[in-house]
Formats: C-alpha cells, structure tokens, sequence
C-alpha cells in the first residue's frame, strides 16, 4: 500500500474511497475517560487479558458471500438521550468497560438498564457498580427488551455470533468483543445484516480508535516513510489461569490475542491477499480455576501476510510469552522510513519515526495515557448521538477473522492460503479534532 496515496478501498464491495486529509493528532475530547473519579479506576490501563496486578490501490470487490451491497455506512436510527444499554457477559471484560460506562452514565449520556451473566455473583458486581439497572433472567430477555437501544456484548468467543446476530435481529445497536465471531458463515450473516440495517455493529478491538494510531495512521497516508514494504506485530504473554474457553475449540491465542495485531496491520495497509502461517499448542496442558485441563486450542502463532504489491508482515503472538522487552508492538518500515508503534496496540505509549530526510529518530510522546482499549462503547454512544458511521467496520472485523483461520488452515495443510474478503479503509472523517502538541525530541541514544 503507498503511503502517499488519497484514495484507498481495502477491498470488500467498492465505494467511493475516503478522503484522507491532514489533520493534528485527533483526539476525541468529548470522549476522554474520567477514569479518576470512576468508582472501578483501579483496574484503568490494565491489559485486555492480564490481571490488574504502493501506490493508490482500490482492490477489487469482493464479499463473504458475493454479496453486491455497497458496504455498511452504520447509519443511526435516533434513540432518546440518554441512550439505553443492556450487556450480556459480565466478566472480567465487563470490568473494563464499566471504567468507560461509569462516566457516560454519570454525564446523562448512557443509562444502563439490563445485565445478565449466569454466574450470581458477577451479576450481583455488576449491580454494585450500575444500581440502576435490573438483573435478567437470560440474554434474550436482555435482546427483547424494547426500551434498549444498544448491546454490549462480552461473553466468551463462541456465543458471540449467535448472539450478536441475534440483538441485531431485534433492531439494536451492538458492541461486540473479539472475534465478531468464530466462523465465517457466522460473521457473513452478521455483515450481511449490517450492510442492511440502520443500526451500528461495532465490532473490537478498537485499537483504530487510538489517539496514537490515528495519528500514525494520518502519517501514513501523507507518505511521511514513502511506501510501506515490510511490518511486524507482537503481542503475547503466558496466557489466562481462568475461563477454560480460552483453550478450547473457538478460543485460543490467535482469536484472543492476535486478533490485535492483524487489527492494526490491515487497518495500516489493507486487505491481506495470502496467508501463511505456523500455529500450535506449544503447552498440552494448563492450570485453569485451579484444576489441570487439555488444551485443544492454539497458543503459539507465527502469522505471515502478504498484502499485495510485495507488501508483507508478520504476527507474532501466543500464550507461551512470558515477557518481551523494549521492542515495538508495531514496526512498519517504508522506502524513505520507518514508523514504530511504542507499548502495546490496545495501550500504546506514543511512536518513533525515522526519516531518511531527517537523519535521526523523532519520539512523540504519548498524549493520551488514559485511552482505554474499551473506548469502541465510547464510541459507540457518540456516533449514536450524533448520526455518523462507526469507524471501527464489520467488514474489516470479518476479513481480521478469515485471516485468522486461514492462518490455522494454512499451518495444518502446510500451504498458502488466499483471502477473498476485504473491507473499506477506515475513515476518520466524522471524528473531532485533537492538536498534538509538537514536543518531539531527537534521539541519540537509538
């Protein structure tokens, strides 16, 4: 993909491509987390898993099913103020969430009126934390309540299809946790209700939503490195000790946490055409809850994606990391280049750039140490309210899942395999601005 180019279709059904304009470092501050006077603060910045402790390309259109729509602009249907939330999954998920929920209820902007989790005691917490709402008797009274208007959906991976889709039938805007879900015929009816209906379906992670990657994002667009021939992802670590679904069938380090990775990568440079890849499970046996169990899912990845147009990268992630040191969650390398992403993608702490015209490194630090990797339900309830698309795309959330198990296919077969989804380039248009204050600095020490 060039970063020079203004026009970009990351290949699903073709439409008029997205102007992509400079603008400062954008920043919502109408969305910004005020995590300190949050009842649930303490768990603020903590990992989505961890405890708290080439030239101008326009791909050809291709969807899941040949479906000839035009691809989901996400338009509103108006609800009444505040906007009226109901959630399935209460977990540890669910915690994170609440740190962005808590400020939106208390400034009149969200009211959260139903939750359901089938354990008691996540929904007697859930309660602490909302009062107001009511406790279901299962996820369809939450989805038939007609005084509703968006779902947040945080369950384990396997019931997010039937769910979603099902909230969705029922005329009401989702939030859906990673993977959208964890098939395609599944995720292809959900796209398919999208591109149908008027109500938003967004999808995580959020990780375009980031001060930082919007920002590296615009960058790239305006071929600051010139054309971006090679990238890297990471994210890993020793993997969960509870929730035996993430070591079975449907779960796994590639759905849990690669999905990061392939997020960010596509949402730099596209549509991936081919996939190849090394997926296993490295550890046949894992402590969960306190008991030893089979582990039938996979937890160590390495991921390579060919991009077209000799642009390539890599995915490296698994549940066999125990730590990784000072290197990039994302390096991108371009002609005149390159551009690092510095922390993780779900909690970045600003980038590096090198210049070939510069001569040295830039590091901008990070602006926003508060932003939430759950900040997909503040965006949520902004678009609502005010009438826009969603950044964040179902269709991209279904071509981040066929790469994923093309991934898998392709380690079990030995061999590549092609992709035929693809997605339009995300599009920051209808998001406020942020000036970034340009206190960059050159680093001798790189």
């Amino acid at each position: 993909m060039s970063g020079t180019g203004t026009t970009s279709c990351y290949r699903w059904s073709c439409s008029p491509a997205p102007t992509f304009r400079r603008r400062p470092w954008l920043w919502s501050t109408s969305r910004a987390l005020d995590a300190r006077t949050s009842p649930t603060s303490a768990l603020r910045r903590s990992s989505p898993l961890r405890p708290s402790s080439s030239s101008s390309c326009c791909f050809s259109a291709v969807s899941p099913a040949g479906s000839s729509r035009a691809p989901s602009r996400n338009r509103r249907v108006r609800v009444s103020s505040p906007v009226r939330i109901g959630i399935i999954g209460l977990g540890r998920v669910f915690k994170r969430y609440a740190l962005v929920l808590d400020p939106l209820v208390r400034a009149g902007r969200a009211e959260v009126v139903s939750v359901y989790d089938p354990v008691a005691q996540m929904r007697a917490e859930a309660i602490e934390l909302f009062p107001e709402a009511a406790q279901a008797t299962g996820p369809e009274a939450v989805i038939a309540d007609p005084s509703i208007d968006a779902i947040l959906i945080l369950t384990s991976m396997n019931e997010h299809g039937a769910l979603t889709s099902s909230a969705y039938q029922s005329g009401k805007h989702v939030l859906v946790e990673k993977p959208m879900a964890t098939s395609l015929a599944e995720a292809t009816e959900l796209v398919r209700l999208s591109q149908s209906s008027g109500h938003l379906l967004v999808c995580a992670p959020h990780v375009l939503l980031s001060p930082t990657y919007r920002e590296m994002h615009r960058r790239l667009q305006a071929g600051e490195i010139g054309d971006v021939k090679l990238a890297r992802a990471l994210y890993g670590w020793s993997g969960p000790w509870w929730g035996e679904w993430f070591y079975q069938p449907g779960g796994g380090a590639l759905f849990d946490l690669g999905v990061y990775n392939v997020t960010s990568l596509c949402g730099f440079l596209g549509s991936v055409k081919r996939v190849t890849a090394l997926v296993g499970t490295a550890i046949k046996e894992r402590p969960v809850n306190g008991k030893p169990m089979p582990v039938t899912a996979d937890d160590n990845a390495h991921v390579l994606l060919d991009f077209g147009n000799e642009v390539y990268g890599s995915v490296t992630t698994g549940f066999t990391i125990q730590k990784y040191g000072r290197a990039p969650a994302i390096e991108l390398y371009g002609l005149e280049g390159s551009m690092d992403m510095l922390g993780d993608d779900w909690a970045p702490r600003g980038f590096e750039m090198w210049r070939s015209s510069v001569g040295h490194w830039e590091v901008f630090e990070e602006q926003a140490p508060d932003w939430p990797w759950t900040d997909g339900l503040n965006h949520l309830v902004s678009c609502i309210e005010r009438g826009v698309p969603s950044v964040t795309r179902p269709e991209q959330a279904f071509h981040v899942l066929e790469v994923m198990l093309a991934a898998i296919q392709s380690s079990a077969e030995g061999r590549a395999i092609d992709i035929t989804s693809t997605f339009p380039a995300p599009d920051y248009s209808h998001e406020e601005e942020f000036v970034m204050d340009e206190h960059r600095k050159h680093d001798t020490s790189l």
